[in-house]
């Protein structure tokens, strides 16, 4: 690889930001696999699973620490808008007609060696743009993520000639007690929250990362507002705290 990555890797420090999370190693090893795969073998890799469960957070560890770009598709874009989004990500002027621009985005994949992130990739599946981005692929054989909801890998088997393309189908995992307790010692260091209480958050949030860190923070500024630096589920409890699971709670008359 080229010295981008070495140079990339000591400006963004972005290991210190991130919770070392189950995902995010698997995220992360996904890619390298697809960088240093060899050249006769495809160069997709698919990473997906429910909402909440770190899917993003981990995209965004892998596009810090391996120098990829990234995209975060949206369910309005059309498929200019995909390739106007892709040169703009990697630092190109646009050019106008949709072939211009993916040999645009083939000439820079294939001369910088980077990878391409492509989150939200359903919504590129519902426009019927697949084959777009295995142009792009097939022009440049870079190593590109897909990253997308549970049903993706379904999705794609209506593409033949895309479906095969894709060197590894990784599941997203729902998160752990360690990945807890690792989310716990990165967002609440001022606060240690015991085994009792990070096991019932787990349990109430149905293990998906996302609501998992919601209500750490809500234990966080809990305790600190009462001057407490520890918090068990006891104090949880006897504070009247609530997991916030994402339902909207009942209406309560006041009389």
């Amino acid at each position: 690889m080229p010295g981008w990555e070495s140079d990339f890797n000591s400006q963004s420090d972005g290991g210190d930001r991130f919770a070392p999370i189950t995902n995010v190693s698997l995220c992360s090893k996904a890619m390298m696999r697809a960088v240093e795969r060899p050249l006769h073998l495809p160069g997709f890799v698919c990473f997906y699973g429910p909402s909440g469960w770190g899917k993003t957070f981990s995209a965004t560890y892998v596009q810090l620490n391996q120098g990829a770009y990234y995209i975060h598709c949206q369910e309005s874009w059309t498929r200019k808008a995909v390739l106007l989004a892709m040169t703009k990500e990697l630092g190109l002027a646009p050019k106008k007609t949709n072939y211009e621009l993916i040999e645009q985005i083939c000439q820079q994949l294939a001369s910088s060696k980077r990878p391409l992130i492509i989150d939200e990739f359903d919504h590129l599946v519902n426009r019927g743009a697949v084959e777009m981005i295995r142009d792009i692929y097939e022009g440049s054989f870079a190593a590109i993520m897909l990253i997308g909801e549970e049903l993706l890998p379904d999705k794609l088997k209506r593409w033949e000639r895309f479906h095969n393309r894709v060197l590894d189908w990784i599941p997203a995992q729902p998160a752990d007690f360690d990945d807890c307790r690792s989310l716990s010692n990165f967002y609440c260091h001022e606060v240690a929250l015991a085994d009792d209480l990070l096991r019932f958050l787990l349990k109430e949030c149905k293990r998906a990362t996302r609501r998992i860190v919601v209500n750490i923070e809500k234990a966080r500024v809990a305790a600190l507002e009462i001057g407490e630096n520890e918090m068990d589920l006891a104090l949880w409890e006897r504070l009247g705290l609530v997991v916030s699971t994402g339902d909207a709670p009942k209406r309560r008359f006041i009389s």
